[in-house]
């Protein structure tokens, strides 16, 4: 479980884009953070892993997320994200999967290749320099790839899919960490209808399957309420709704989509 406590993102003397958020996610379940652009949808996502820095709060966790002797000093049942010194951060980030709109592929590379990037962080760097990696790793990457449908493609040069199928090793490319967290910015914002359904499909899937929490962003209300167990809705950086998408009636909306009227409501939580 992830544990989010009173999280504030400030830069310089400008107001906060993240406000005092409190909440916490569950392994298996798909939450999608809704709102508008400039919401601090995916300022939220970059603090849970730090790519972002916080400015105030806590993120907590289990430190048994994190893979057994990983953390030998001083061992806590939890551990705070926010204040985690880089070699333990490391560790973190090597258990939370990254998926963002653009793909982030190495698009000269073959699709084998990119999904056997995503395990870099668990292998010794001189060989897989060299692209040398282990029978395990690279069987597990096939794996993955069967998993998303792109067996047949593993050596076809990622530049050569079309951004449905570019998506779906991104996902693979995440899963090779094995992790307990999905964060996915955004995710179908730069594709068609139809395959925003079998990538949001996908995630909801793996969400369940692997038990693991998948966090996605999203300014698409339909989507949302089709797919999450759970939306979390933002305006001006400060939670507005948080509840499950059956719960999502016309004055949420309103709060979530009108943002000069947010701060007037109290969060429906």
């Amino acid at each position: 479980m992830i544990e989010v406590r009173d999280l504030k993102k400030g830069y310089g003397n400008g107001p906060l884009v993240l406000e005092d958020l409190s909440l916490s996610f569950h392994p298996g379940e798909f939450t999608t953070i809704l709102g508008l652009s400039g919401s601090g949808k995916s300022t939220f996502l970059r603090c849970l892993n730090r790519l972002v820095e916080p400015s105030g709060g806590k993120i907590m966790i289990p430190s048994s997320i994190l893979e057994k002797g990983e953390i030998l000093e001083d061992e806590k049942p939890e551990l705070d994200i926010v204040t985690l010194p880089l070699g333990p951060l490391r560790l973190w980030r090597r258990r939370v999967g990254m998926i963002f709109q653009q793909f982030n592929l190495a698009k000269r590379l073959s699709v084998l290749d990119n999904v056997l990037s995503g395990g870099l962080g668990g292998v010794n760097l001189f060989p897989s320099s060299l692209r040398l990696f282990s029978t395990p790793t690279r069987e597990q990457a096939f794996r993955n790839l069967d998993r998303l449908g792109l067996l047949d493609r593993a050596y076809q040069r990622a530049d050569t899919l079309s951004g449905g199928q570019q998506q779906r090793v991104a996902i693979a490319r995440a899963l090779m960490q094995k992790p307990r967290v999905i964060l996915a910015d955004e995710p179908v914002a730069s594709l068609d209808p139809k395959l925003s359904v079998t990538i949001l499909d996908i995630l909801r899937r793996i969400a369940r399957e692997d038990d693991i929490s998948v966090i996605i962003s999203l300014h698409t209300l339909e989507l949302a309420k089709n797919y999450s167990d759970r939306i979390v809705g933002l305006s001006g950086g400060r939670i507005v709704f948080d509840g499950k998408p059956d719960r999502l009636e016309k004055e949420a909306i309103d709060r979530i989509y009108q943002p000069e009227r947010a701060r007037s409501h109290a969060p429906a939580l």
